[in-house]
C-alpha cells in the first residue's frame, strides 16, 4: 500500500520546504493508519530531520498521537477534568530509550521514586529494543502484569499511584 498523501510531504521535506501543521498531520495519520509504507515512514522521518523539524510540523504530528492513544482515566483525573482544573497531578516518565550509552533504565526507576513522593505516575514503556533492558522488562521482572487494559491501569494509579502502560497493548496505532 502506498499512500500519495505521504508522498507528497516526502517531496516537501526533500525540497526543504517546511510542511504546514495539517499537512504534517496529514501525513502522521497517513503512517498511523498503516497507508504508508515501511520505507515511506523511514524516508519522511529522514527527510524531516535532516531540514530540521518545525514547531508547527511538530504540533501537526503531536496530534496524531494524541488523538489515537488510548485514554487512561485515573479518577482524580475524570474529577479535575470535571471541575476545570489541573490540581490531580499526573505524571509519565517515559524514556526514549537507545540511548547506547550503557546506563541503566531510569526512566522507570525515576517513576517509583516519585511515585514513593506521593505523585501519581502513569509510566508507559515497553521491551528493550537496542538497550539492556526496556521499562517492560523492569516491571515484568518485579511480577507486575503488563497485559491490562486501560481501565485496569487506571485504577492501580488511584489504589497506589502508579500504574503501567504496556505500549503494545495501549499505543496500537505505533505499531506502524
Amino acid at each position: 500500500m502506498s499512500s500519495p498523501v505521504i508522498v507528497e510531504a516526502i517531496r516537501a521535506l526533500v525540497e526543504r520546504r517546511d510542511l504546514t501543521r495539517l499537512e504534517a498531520a496529514a501525513a502522521m495519520e497517513a503512517i498511523m493508519s498503516g497507508a504508508a509504507t515501511h520505507v515511506q515512514v523511514a524516508a519522511f522521518l529522514t527527510a524531516l530531520r535532516m531540514k530540521g523539524e518545525t514547531v508547527d510540523e511538530l504540533i501537526g504530528l503531536a496530534e496524531v498521537m494524541r488523538w489515537k492513544a488510548v485514554r487512561v482515566r485515573p479518577r482524580g483525573q475524570v474529577e479535575a477534568a470535571l471541575a476545570g482544573t489541573d490540581r490531580e497531578m499526573l505524571i509519565d516518565t517515559c524514556g526514549t530509550g537507545g540511548d547506547a550509552s550503557g546506563t541503566f533504565n531510569v526512566s522507570t526507576a525515576t517513576a517509583f521514586v516519585v511515585a514513593g513522593a506521593g505523585l501519581k505516575v502513569a509510566k508507559h514503556g515497553n521491551r528493550s529494543v537496542s538497550s539492556l533492558c526496556g521499562s517492560a522488562d523492569v516491571v515484568e521482572t518485579l511480577g507486575i502484569n503488563l497485559d491490562l487494559s486501560p481501565a485496569r491501569v487506571a485504577q492501580c494509579i488511584d489504589e497506589v499511584g502508579i500504574g503501567f502502560l504496556y505500549a503494545p497493548l495501549l499505543h496500537t496505532a505505533m505499531k506502524h
